[in-house]
């Protein structure tokens, strides 16, 4: 459940990498990095772990963490649950029934895609559900979202959909029925295979736990997920696999419930949107969500019921750690998806024996507005704070250089009024009063200042 607690975060800043070129602080969107002492620091209050400062940064001096793959090997029952843009990274010449083999001769004795969950929640609830205060409803899929607005637009925090994402339901499916065959809870490890960072941090950040449950023993809290494996790392390990025994795999393995189509699309663009009933909307990378958001909060859009949300260009398939091009991605899905069927009798039987528990474990408790971005609590106390921000925009050249190691000239405003920084760290009012000179560059800018 995602609820007011430490946020754990996946990406991490390698500073004897790091050269300070600010590409990162500049590309990212909740303005959660400074530059100190010529390298690049995240605020962990700010941060929601898109990765847009990795695909900025020309030093690879940002790096996303990994799990020691070997720590499946802890669980007799090792279970990966794979998005189907994992399989969309393979080329047309390699079939489906090929991975699956390479992922048993690897090491997993169970898999199941993500995307199952979709079919889940349509077969035990007839529909796609949403649970939310206010509409338009807010897709909780992408956790970078949830995150964007959990920190930066707290008043739209009602209108996001309180429904498990279908990684989750999946999770709690494969569990349930491994313990319905015997299998004790510490001998099933079940892995997801993120194509983000930002999973790895939703994952990981304490919380994801069911309490009380079957699953648990005594009210303790048992977790959905063992660990995480990065996208990018199983497609090399699968893909050499296959390569190294290509004549080898040549049978049937088809002990992957199969998925329909709508779920096959789920995580691309409008893959959710066209599901849901009404004037629904799909908006993909974060840029153009952050520009939608701030005109929903100014009530600039009304008339809407669903908005997906996607921090990624095309969806999931323009996940950071997909090695794959992200529209030949997307082209491969919607190929694969052509064939799909829908979900069988048996699969029906199967999740409607279940039904119960999964409708009880449906549904998220809360998400919590963060006060990351507010200058304080106390409202009085904001509002004048907020003052004085502008009092001292008006004194800084307002030209956005990053000299200073803050993004923008109001951030290094707030930075000043929260005191972590000092007006004299504005290099061009510096340069202003040692270096008169500099005017044919600047013009008339420093003259205002």
């Amino acid at each position: 459940m995602i609820k007011k607690r430490p946020f754990h975060h996946a990406l991490k800043v390698r500073e004897d990498v790091c050269r300070g070129c600010t590409r990162c602080m500049k590309n990212c969107p909740t303005e959660a990095i400074r530059i100190i002492r010529g390298k690049a620091q995240v605020n962990p209050e700010l941060c929601i772990d898109c990765g847009q400062c990795l695909n900025a940064c020309p030093y690879h001096a940002i790096v996303i963490e990994q799990d020691d793959f070997t720590s499946i090997f802890n669980y007799t029952r090792r279970v990966a649950i794979l998005p189907s843009v994992f399989i969309g990274q393979f080329p047309d010449d390699i079939e489906e029934d090929t991975i699956y083999q390479s992922l048993l001769d690897i090491g997993f004795t169970d898999f199941y895609e993500a995307e199952f969950g979709v079919d889940i929640l349509q077969s035990i609830a007839q529909r796609f559900s949403t649970y939310a205060s206010y509409k338009p409803v807010i897709s909780s899929y992408c956790p970078a979202i949830v995150r964007l607005i959990q920190i930066r637009y707290p008043s739209l925090v009602d209108h996001v959909n309180l429904l498990r994402p279908p990684v989750e339901i999946t999770a709690l499916y494969v569990r349930k029925k491994l313990s319905e065959q015997g299998i004790r809870t510490e001998d099933i490890g079940v892995f997801y295979v993120t194509p983000c960072a930002a999973k790895i941090a939703d994952i990981k950040t304490p919380g994801n736990t069911l309490r009380g449950s079957e699953l648990g023993q005594n009210g303790v809290e048992s977790p959905l997920f063992d660990g995480v494996i990065n996208l990018d790392f199983l497609y090399n390990l699968v893909r050499s696999n296959i390569v190294k025994n290509k004549n080898i795999f040549k049978n049937s393995c088809a002990i992957i419930p199969p998925l329909t189509k709508q779920a096959c699309l789920w995580s691309l663009t409008q893959g959710e949107s066209r599901t849901v009933p009404g004037r629904s909307l799909a908006i993909d990378e974060i840029h153009n969500v952050i520009e939608f958001l701030e005109r929903l909060e100014n009530d600039e859009i009304d008339n809407l019921d669903f908005l997906e949300l996607r921090a990624c260009a095309q969806g999931c398939a323009g996940g950071i750690l997909n090695p794959s091009n992200r529209f030949l991605t997307t082209e491969r899905l919607q190929h694969r998806s052509e064939n799909l069927r829908e979900i069988t009798d048996k699969q029906l039987n199967e999740i409607r024996k279940r039904s119960s528990y999964l409708e009880k474990h449906i549904k998220l408790e809360s998400i919590e507005a963060k006060s990351s971005l507010q200058l304080d609590d106390d409202i009085a106390v904001a509002i004048k704070k907020m003052e004085e921000v502008k009092k001292i925009l008006k004194a800084l050249p307002n030209i956005d250089c990053g000299l200073c190691g803050a993004p923008t000239c109001e951030a290094l405003a707030k930075d000043i009024v929260a005191g972590k920084a000092h007006m004299s760290d504005c290099t061009v009012l510096q340069l202003r009063k040692t270096a008169p000179n500099i005017q044919r560059i600047w013009g008339d800018t420093l003259k205002k200042t």
